[in-house]
This record gives C-alpha cells, structure tokens and sequence, in this order.
C-alpha cells in the first residue's frame, strides 16, 4: 500500500497550538489551512496561515465544534488531513470517524481508541480489567443526581466530579459535602456539554497531597509503541495546569520504566496510533493510580521534546504518511530537564476570573539556547470572552533543574504585558518560590501557598511615585517640537514667567492614587525605553514603556500600569455610582435564578456567567430583596455591566 499524499494541513483550532502545528507543518514544506470564528477573523493564528477559512459565528459551538463546517474547510482548501489540536474536537470520536469518511486523514489515533481512553469512564474500566490500579470511583452509565449522590456517599468526601469526554479543568468541580453535590453537577454538566457536546460525568475520590505525573506515549500504525519519559504537572489551580516539568523531579528510573511500560501496555490494548498521554496520579509512597488517558497532543508537550529533542508534531505527520517511529524506546533521549508556564488572560487577585480586551503592550522575552515561547497573540489582538484565556506558554531548558528554573525566572523577567490582567507576576512568584525550587510539588501547592502567591497590596513606596512621575514628565504628549527640540516651549516642564518652575501630576497604579508636584531638574532621565535614575552615586536602570495615556514601570520585578487621572472626574464618578451587582468580566448569561421582589440569602446564586468556556457564578454578599434585574439568559454583557440590583434586608 503507498504511503497517502499529505501536502496541505488544515489545523482544526485556534491560538498557540494552531501557531505551532503550522510552524512544524511549513518546516516540513506543507501548506497551511486555518480555520477561523467570525471573531478570530484576525487572529494571529489566521495571519500565519497560508489559507484561511471562516467557520462564521462567535462561540466554539458555532464554529470550531462544527464538524460539517470543518469538513467542508478542508475540501474547499485542497488539505488531505486535519490536525485537531488540543480541546474542542480533538478526542471527538465522532469527528475522527467523519474525517475518515470524507477520505481525509485524521492526525490522531482511530476513532476507537478515542471511544476506549477519550472517555474517563470508559477508559477507567477498561484499566480495571486490565488490573490497574484506580482511585475509587464512580464512571457509570448513569447521570442522575440520585446515583451521584449515592456514590459519593459509598465514596466519601470530597469527591471530584469531572467531565468524561474532556479535560483542562472543564466540567470540574470538588465537592465538599452533600449540600454542595446539587448545584456542583448541574454547573459541570453544563460547562461540560458546552466545552465538549458531551455532558456525561464521572465522580472520584478527591485524593490529598498527590503529585500529577503523566507519561508521553507515542504508537506508529506497525505496531510499535514506546513512551517519551515523563512530565510533572502537579503546580495546578481549579483543576488547570500552571507549571509543568520534565523530567518529574525524584523518580527513580525504576518508577519511570514501571509507569512507561503501563502506559505503553494500555496503548497497545487498544490499538492505539499517534501521540498520547497516559496521567497517573503518584502518592508519596511511589504508588500510582491511572487517572486518565488524553487521545491527543497535549498542552505540555514543548517539555518533552526539549529534553528529547524530537518534534512531536513532525512525529504526527511521520506516523499519518505511514512512516514507522524513528528510533526504538532504549534510544529516547533524557538530556537535561525543562520547565513550561501557561500564561493566562486573568486576574489573579481577583479569583482567577478571565480577562477580556485588547493587547496594548505585549513583548515578548528573547530568543536563545533553552528558551522558546509558544503564544498565539501579538500586540494589538483583541483577546475575546469566547475562548480558553491562554495567550501562550514560556518554556526553558537547562542542563539541570536549576537551571531550567533560573532561566525560566529571566524569560518571565523580560515579558512585558499590557492592557489587561494576566498571570504573570503569579508565575513568577511560584517559579521563585523556595519550596518549588526544592522540587516540594504536589497538587496543593498553589493553596498551601497562597499567601506568598497571591499577596495581599501593599502601599507603593515614595521612590516608586517620584521615578513614576519623573518618567510621565518627560513622556507626555508633545513634549519636543519637530521644528526646534531645543525650545523652551517644547517641554512641558511647567515653566511659567515670574514663578517657580514646576508640573502637578495626579498619578494611579494598582489601585493607589498620589498627587506630585515636580520642580526643576530631577534625577532621572527617560532614555528610549528605559528610565535611568541617578542618586547617591548609583545609577539604575528601569524599563519604561508608554501606551497612550498609561505608563508600564518595571519596579520591585513587576510590570506596573500607571495612568494619570483627574481627580474631580473621579469624585464625581463615585458619587454617581448606584450600587448594584455588576459582570465581572465580559460573557454570556447562561442563567438567572431569581426575579424582582425576592428574597434572597446571603451566598445565594443569582446569576451564572459564561466566559472563556467557564461558568462563574453571582452570589449575593448579603441577605436582602432583589429589586431589580438587568440581564436575561443568552444575552451577551460587558465587564461592569449592571446585572442585578440587591437591596439590603
């Protein structure tokens, strides 16, 4: 049988992951297909392409969850395969078998390996057969809340619930107790069938202190499977991974060839072909429990091929041509170790919530040995409500772990981000935690150090304000003439004749307001992007960028946003203001749960916002009557819109 004719590869997906298939796909000579949402018309992802198709619509379900719409995308465009990238229809069986019935080729494993691991429950029946070992659970057929409750009690608290036919924290929720179970499994139900058409939900023991270690496999269609070390994933918040690493720190090779060749064995069960991952959760008697199974490339994948040296994606597209892997498991490399940090459009500070707007500042860090940046934005983009909030990933190599992390802590250094929240200064603090540095990882980390992660403000000292103020200064507007940049005239330095030379700025970061007053002279200078300041015989130098009316100062390792303001609009402002329960961010109401003239509790849910293919709900903050409604179900709402109005009892 020849070897099927593979020239034009359409990426089903968006963001980084479709920035990354193609750069692999162009270095191998191929063409390549893009698909876009109505709202991604100008993503980067769709820029980059050499052709692009719009699916039309906004959401993932009007567009990169249409199978016909993806079909159609790639006939029209001449590709002879699809890659599914992670999330959306990347473990569907249903789309595998579609794309095998239009004649294209599928870059991913049968439709029914997908069918055997895609789905938690049935994979972790599967692994019972096969006697290996898994976390007590429930991964039945049936969806009620009375068989959920039920097995939760054979159980024990807490439990986790997660969806069967997805991953990435989607359709995941833990559950303390009974009285939570209710609303948990209707939250995960809907998040789920959103994120992945498919509702279903399996419920297991919620487990304390485990680490997240899972192992890349990777199968050719001669029947050849072999496993790529592994990675620890065990830095994660709501379930989502935020640091992942590999080699897992302290396995022996002992435990590493035990949980390689486990997971090579349940690949080989079920006739698996491509790239996958196998997740064990590890305790710390080096016992370990099959969690699940991703049929797909995952997230992580960038820290495998820098300790291995291989393309994983070139590997794809090898093994959908016909080609047998090229080397066999006691020829995979392990040299050196590397770290990944997913950067997220959110706010930390405020529970993590998504963010939404436009890229005013985005810099990335530079290009060398050990360091590569995988993102899917570029300065300018919109970063819309619709999709997942990741705008790329940091990965560094070093010979050592230590290495690795230093590296990784300088690539984080030189970002630069504006214009809405992110995650980095987060990032930051748990790669330069002392305990992370000790390799101390478990899937507590990020609560067991919330404190140093997410501290509380702090007041920003006077040396901060007089270098903030001395930069906008020389920043402003107009501040040199064309014609004579020597003139008097063009500074606003506030020479006035006959008084004191001087410029009032009222100045606001990170919620802090100060007034300053700058006379003559000063003793910092604004040299391109960098603000030199010179006192006492020492000379330091800070970034300093300006966008518009906001200046970002680097200061104390952080990129801060500072802008000017008018202090009598703000007065104003904040007596105007009418109270009132507002969107945290922009979204789409999916529920409103009370009506004008109720009555309500304290914490009782109001209103659940969907945003970046998460539920968030709108709890009331105290007991009162509800007096009024400003929203309705399906109707799409901005950040600080109005939503609800609570009259305290």
């Amino acid at each position: 049988m020849s070897a099927p004719v593979l020239t034009t590869l359409l990426v089903a997906n968006r963001g980084e992951i479709a920035c990354r298939v193609m750069r692999t796909a162009k270095a191998l000579g191929m063409t390549t297909v893009a698909v876009h949402s109505a709202t991604d018309r100008e993503a980067r992802h769709s820029r980059e392409a050499d052709i692009r198709v719009d699916l039309g619509g906004s959401k993932a379900a009007d567009s990169y969850l249409q199978i016909d719409k993806l079909i159609a995308a790639a006939k029209t465009s001449g590709a002879q395969a699809i890659h599914p990238g992670y999330g959306f229809l990347s473990e569907n069986a249903g789309f595998a078998r579609a794309i095998e019935a239009a004649g294209l080729i599928f870059l991913g494993p049968p439709a029914s390996a997908i069918d055997a691991m895609g789905s938690k429950s049935a994979a972790k029946a599967l692994m019972e057969t096969a006697g290996v070992p898994l976390v007590p659970g429930y991964h039945g057929e049936a969806q009620d809340l009375d068989t959920f409750r039920d097995a939760c009690e054979r159980i024990g608290y807490p439990v986790l619930l997660k969806a069967t036919a997805g991953g990435g924290g989607k359709g995941m929720k833990v559950v303390e107790d009974v009285s939570q179970l209710a609303e948990a499994l209707a939250s995960a139900q809907r998040e789920a069938q959103s994120s992945f058409g498919d509702s279903r939900m399996l419920v297991e023991k919620y487990l304390l202190k485990p680490r997240h270690v899972e192992i890349q496999v990777f199968a050719d269609q001669h029947g050849n499977c072999l496993y790529l070390n592994e990675r620890d994933c065990s830095i994660q918040r709501r379930h989502q991974k935020v640091v992942e690493e590999a080699p897992a720190p302290g396995l022996s090779p002992e435990l590493r060839r035990a949980m390689g060749e486990a997971a090579v064995r349940s690949a080989q069960a079920i006739g698996y072909v491509g790239a996958g991952t196998v997740e064990f959760l590890l305790d710390a008697r080096g016992e370990f429990f099959f969690m699940e199974m991703n049929t797909r490339l995952q997230v992580e994948h960038p820290v495998t091929e820098a300790i291995t040296g291989l393309d994983l994606v070139a590997w794809q597209i090898r093994v959908a041509r016909g080609e047998a892997l090229p080397i066999t498991q006691d020829q995979v490399p392990l040299n050196g170790h590397a770290i990944e940090v997913r950067l997220y459009a959110e706010d930390p500070s405020n529970d993590f919530l998504p963010a939404t707007g436009r890229l005013d500042l985005y810099r990335e860090s530079a290009a060398g040995p050990g360091r590569r940046v995988d993102s899917g934005v570029e300065e300018g983009d919109e970063i819309s409500p619709f999709y997942d909030p990741m705008l790329g990933k940091l990965i560094a190599w070093g010979e050592d772990r230590e290495q690795a992390r230093l590296r990784l802590l300088s690539m984080l250094d030189e970002f630069a981000i504006g214009g809405l929240k992110t995650n980095i200064n987060f990032l930051r603090r748990i790669i330069g935690h002392p305990a992370f540095a000790a390799a101390e990882l478990d899937t507590g980390f990020i609560p067991r150090y919330q404190e140093q992660l997410l501290p509380a403000p702090v007041a920003l000292s006077d040396e901060f304000w007089d270098a903030t103020a001395q930069a906008f200064a020389q920043s402003l507007p107009g501040m040199a003439r064309a014609d004579d940049p020597a003139s008097p005239w063009a500074l606003h330095s506030g020479l006035r004749a006959g008084l004191p030379r001087e410029i009032t700025l009222h100045l606001s970061c990170e919620g802090q307001d100060r007034a300053l007053t700058l006379g003559a002279g000063g003793n910092a200078k604004l040299i391109g992007e960098q603000l030199v300041i010179e006192r006492d015989g020492l000379r330091r130098q800070l970034r300093a960028i300006r966008r518009g009316e906001v200046l970002y100062l680097q200061w104390d390792g952080e990129l801060r946003r500072v802008e000017t303001y008018d202090p009598i609009s703000a007065v104003e402002a904040s007596h105007s203001h009418q109270g009132g329960l507002t969107a945290p961010m922009n979204g789409s109401i999916v529920r409103v749960l009370v009506e004008a003239g109720q009555s309500v509790e304290a914490g009782a849910q109001l209103v659940v916002l969907e945003a970046m293919k998460m539920e968030h709900s709108i709890r009331a903050p105290h007991a009162g009557v509800i007096k009024a409604l400003y929203c309705q179900e399906g109707e799409m709402v901005s950040e600080g819109s109005a939503l609800v109005e609570l009259e305290e009892a």
